[in-house]
């Protein structure tokens, strides 16, 4: 078998391994520069800690050490007071030779040594009265093994000079023992330190390397894709529960325009193309002005109809987007309800329909006053058009308005043949129409406008079984209700866009000025 030869000494590429990818990484990480700095820290507070100890023991014995030379001395002075210089020396000589740290020196006037343990000094030291730091030699030890003692000079009469000290050998150990201690307790938290760095960047590099994995198969198409939850609760928890939250809802966004698109291209085509083939029958065999006009006026009516379908798709975008949320205010959602189902009277009497309201007074909400009408029309409407009971039915349609615990309830309910419980979540989307209800003019649009108004003011919105029938109930958080303005009240209408609609707007079957959607 033979090799490209283009390819042959080319070194074999792909994708690192895991070891190679995260060592480089693992420097780089938060999580390992925030270790390794409380690392750095607890070293230095440990560092000065240790100093601490070792400066407070170091002059713990340092006085130790002065207040047994200040007893040495004590008793040097007594005998010297009671024998003269020769008891001094006596005394001296005797305790020179008993083992311990204390230190003994007599010496004539110019220096030569008349008794004690100290066989050299340093240049100069008898000539210093006062305490002070100094090295020795014992007279028992080589001169080339100094040690360091605490000393006081004395000068006595008649020029003699008297020195007692300590060795201090003891802080020496002690300082050994504490500076080894030092270091192997730093070297000991760098290595545990070091070691908690690797540890916790790994696992959190591992957490980090394992969401941008994920996010590049969401960018590259997997939209299902999500972030794994440790369950542990904590800030990479929370971040991945945000950004999982978010995908759902740029996944409905996308599934919803997706659904729209479809829609609209299947829904919309069966009117597009009555129209143009009304426009192109009156072409072909109108024979008077007034046939032309006949038919140009159907046209006009089919594009208004188009018109109001795009009207109605655009005020459900922008309620899903939320734009609209400077334009709330407080509201008398009682006043509300009443003005609207005082509307719908007539167009419910030649339905053959009552309409019932049971409204309770004060009811305070936060919302826009035209949104609010737009969905309550829609849910009035739909019920009038499809709530027609059977044989032996109640032709009664029921608006009801309470507040319990909180919450404003509004319902609009109805005796006709209702929706399956299957097919009630699905009813909220756009364009979706049941087989029953294809019969009615209508583009399936006036609950999912009524679903959007409700999300936007915080609230719920949910269909029921009324038995028989259909019961839809808003929910919406409840405040003080305005005081009532006598100008402003009664009932008013409103257009697609949730503006006040211009007067002789409305019909005897639309006395909102809303389409059937």
């Amino acid at each position: 078998m033979t090799r490209n030869a283009d390819t042959a000494g080319a070194p074999v590429t792909g994708s690192p391994r895991p070891a190679q990818r995260f060592l480089p990484n693992l420097f780089r990480t938060t999580a390992f520069k925030l270790t390794a700095v409380y690392l750095v820290v607890f070293a230095l507070f440990a560092g000065l800690l240790l100093g601490y100890v070792a400066w407070n023991a170091k002059r713990l014995l340092d006085d130790q050490i002065r207040s047994t030379i200040d007893a040495e001395i004590q008793g040097l002075a007594e005998q010297q007071r009671l024998g003269g210089i020769r008891r001094l020396v006596n005394v001296i000589e005797r305790r020179s030779r008993a083992p311990g740290a204390s230190l003994y020196l007599v010496t004539t006037p110019v220096g030569e040594r008349i008794a004690g343990n100290v066989e050299a000094l340093p240049p100069g030291t008898l000539d210093r009265p006062g305490e002070t730091e100094i090295e020795y030699a014992r007279s028992s030890d080589a001169v080339d093994k100094p040690g360091r003692a605490i000393v006081r000079i004395f000068m006595l009469p008649n020029g003699f000079r008297l020195l007692v000290g300590r060795d201090v050998e003891e802080r020496e150990r002690l300082g050994i023992v504490i500076r080894r201690a030092a270091g192997w307790s730093l070297l000991l938290v760098f290595v545990l330190g070091c070691f908690a760095s690797w540890f916790v960047a790994r696992r959190v590099l591992k957490r980090i390397d394992d969401m941008t994995d994920t996010a590049q198969s969401i960018m590259a198409g997997d939209l299902k894709g999500r972030l794994a939850i440790s369950g542990t609760g904590d800030e990479l928890d929370r971040l991945a529960l945000n950004l999982n939250a978010m995908l759902e809802r740029i996944g409905e966004l996308m599934a919803g325009m997706q659904q729209v698109s479809d829609n609209v291209a299947h829904d919309l085509k069966t009117p597009l193309t009555r129209l143009r083939n009304r426009a192109e029958e009156a072409l072909r065999t109108a024979r008077s002005p007034d046939e032309l006009r006949a038919a140009l006026d159907g046209s006009i009516d089919e594009a208004d109809n188009l018109i109001r379908v795009f009207n109605a798709l655009l005020m459900i975008a922008r309620l899903e987007t939320g734009r609209i949320q400077d334009s709330m205010d407080r509201l008398d959602l009682s006043e509300i309800v009443s003005g609207m189902a005082e509307l719908y009277e007539p167009l419910a009497e030649e339905a053959g329909l009552s309409l019932v309201t049971n409204v309770a007074p004060g009811l305070g909400v936060l919302g826009n006053r035209e949104l609010i009408g737009q969905a309550l029309a829609n849910l009035i409407d739909n019920a009038l058009k499809y709530g027609q009971p059977a044989e032996g039915g109640h032709p009664v349609v029921t608006v009801a308005a309470q507040q319990i615990d909180g919450e404003v309830l509004l319902s609009v309910a109805d005796h006709g043949p209702g929706i399956p419980e299957q097919d009630r979540s699905r009813v909220l989307d756009r364009f979706v129409r049941l087989d029953a209800s294809r019969s009615k003019p209508g583009f399936g649009l006036g609950l999912s406008l009524a679903a959007g108004v409700v999300r936007l003011h915080a609230g719920q919105l949910r269909l029921e079984d009324n038995a028989p029938g259909l019961r839809v109930v808003i929910t919406l958080p409840a405040i003080a209700a305005p005081a009532l303005d006598p100008a402003a009240a009664g009932p008013k209408t409103v257009d697609m866009k949730g503006s006040p609609l211009l007067p002789g707007s409305t019909s005897a079957s639309n006395p909102v000025g809303l389409p059937s959607l």
